[in-house]
């Protein structure tokens, strides 16, 4: 097979699976919380250092995330709030030290934690091993909210060989780093199957204005185009639209009115529902079995 874990199929084969609640389009709001370590490189940069060379620590930079969980997270989490609407956050495990107060108040608005490592940083050659280092995370975030962890979204959405494995093993339902469709698909792992749940590298903050460096504007011109499409697609089998976010992007001052013209949209639609990825895993997982 091209894709050890996921046996290949066109999505237009797939078996039919009904709506959830009622909607065909369901959208997961992740926002990404991430802990950049100061005394380390940082994970991405949006000021080129002098004369190409890296420098530690790092501090236009790190100013530039930190800002984002300073200024950047009471605009997303009032902005849900005020509207009701349900969200995720894949969450380094480290910032439940870092930004304290930000890790209580995603955890008092009741959104779902999701798994992303301990820091913003690759999970290979970690001291300990790649499994111990999951393990920490999970417990971590467990006993900060009491709750399981379900999910989980690698950091920069690299793995090893062996995580589906590890995290199967370690109890995670599913995780987000297989793009590969736009419903849950089952992955094969020794531990049993686990759910490959849609997330998305097009309709992101950190691809569109990190990476490719668009001008304000172009994530909502993405989401119209992706949600037209949905609603003409979803007549056949529901979709699931993952939007991953973060502070220092998509919340700073010229772009904030940006994701609230995206929700606009969404809310509009007669189609959407907005939903968590534990809710769209036990809809999936209710409606599909393993090899159907």
């Amino acid at each position: 097979m091209a894709n050890p874990r996921i046996p290949y199929r066109m999505s237009s084969s797939r078996p039919k699976l009904p709506p959830m609640d009622g909607k065909s389009i369901l959208v997961h709001l992740v926002v990404n919380v991430e802990h950049w370590q100061f005394d380390h490189a940082m994970p991405r940069t949006i000021i080129t250092p002098p004369h190409g060379r890296e420098t530690v620590p790092d501090v236009p930079n790190f100013s530039w995330a930190d800002y984002g969980m300073r200024s950047g997270m009471p605009r997303i989490l009032d902005l849900f709030a005020k509207r009701g609407l349900p969200a995720s956050t894949s969450f380094n495990a480290g910032v439940i030290d870092a930004y304290p107060e930000a890790a209580i108040a995603m955890r008092d608005a009741g959104w779902e934690f999701i798994g992303h490592g301990m820091h913003q940083k690759a999970m290979n050659h970690v001291e300990g091993g790649e499994g111990a280092l999951i393990k920490a995370c999970l417990d971590k975030i467990e006993g900060f909210t009491g709750k399981k962890v379900r999910g989980w979204l690698s950091p920069g959405l690299r793995e090893t060989v062996d995580t589906p494995d590890i995290l199967k093993a370690a109890g995670v339902d599913y995780v987000c780093d297989w793009v590969v469709d736009d419903l849950p698909s089952y992955m094969t792992t020794k531990a049993g199957p686990l759910v490959a749940m849609p997330y998305n590298v097009e309709v992101n903050d950190s691809i569109i204005y990190a990476i490719e460096r668009h001008a304000t504007g172009e994530m909502a011109r993405r989401l119209e185009f992706t949600l037209r499409q949905f609603e003409a697609e979803s007549t056949e089998n529901p979709r699931v639209l993952a939007i991953g976010l973060h502070p220092h992007l998509i919340s700073v001052p010229h772009r904030m009115h940006e994701l609230v013209h995206m929700l606009d949209v969404l809310q509009a639609s007669d189609k959407v529902l907005f939903t968590t990825g534990s809710a769209i895993c036990d809809w999936f997982t209710a409606n599909q079995t393993p090899g159907a």
